[in-house]
């Protein structure tokens, strides 16, 4: 099996458990402001909210537009009249606090630190939010650095990311490098448009029927041991 020295590692269900995340943090602030809440209502606004992520990535919106638009559909979908873009601050505090981990995803990068290779994460994230996490994170200690999109002014897929990525991480060898994600579109589509091989981390067994073809396809992040 081929080895590698470099793992570019998505976050959000690569590594971290956003669902938990966001389900923790609307939650706690539906009951800061005593708002009528119902056990669904994280996996509502989490689809509504990868709605917009994906019209993100194809660029049809902002970073903001996500931010914001998330939340007027669901105080619309609730009618509850809130200010969106202060109540989204609240709750990007909250995931920053809230660095739940997916199985495997502490032992994994420990062994692959412990072997002398390399961890990035390459994120469409928000930075505030990413850099909070990294407070509460075992596995921050494990990283080498982190690519916000936010921060670089391109996301994922877009080839400007990963040429921005590639220029900081100091690699002279494409072939030693390693993507891993859950998002076919973002990582894996990303990933083969830039010459860098790709990992598929698909733990609910989804098919693929997206076009695009991963080197590699995992359902538990255990799995990865092989590449190191």
């Amino acid at each position: 099996m081929k080895k590698y020295n470099i793992f570019l590692f998505d976050a959000d269900d690569t590594l971290y458990d956003f669902g938990k995340a966001s389900a923790y943090a609307i939650e706690t602030l539906f009951a800061k402001y005593n708002y009528p809440f119902e056990l669904e209502l994280p996996n509502k606004f989490n689809t509504m909210a990868h709605d917009l992520w994906q019209a993100f990535e194809r660029g049809e919106i902002t970073g903001y537009d996500v931010k914001t638009e998330r939340f007027v559909r669901l105080f619309s979908m609730l009618n509850i009249s809130h200010n969106p873009a202060e109540f989204n601050d609240e709750y990007i505090h909250l995931l920053g606090k809230s660095s739940f981990l997916l199985d495997g995803a502490e032992d994994i990068c420990r062994k692959i630190n412990e072997s002398g290779k390399n961890i990035y994460v390459i994120t469409n994230g928000f930075k505030n939010t990413c850099k909070a996490r990294d407070k509460f994170s075992p596995i921050a200690r494990y990283k080498s650095a982190t690519f916000v999109s936010e921060e670089i002014g391109y996301s994922k897929p877009a080839p400007e990311f990963f040429r921005h990525v590639l220029e900081n991480i100091g690699s002279q060898n494409i072939k030693e490098i390693l993507i891993v994600g859950d998002s076919l579109s973002a990582d894996i589509g990303g990933g083969i448009a830039a010459d860098i091989d790709t990992c598929w981390y698909n733990p609910h067994g989804y098919k693929n029927n997206s076009g695009v073809t991963p080197t590699y396809e995992i359902k538990q992040l255990c799995e990865l041991e092989q590449f190191i």
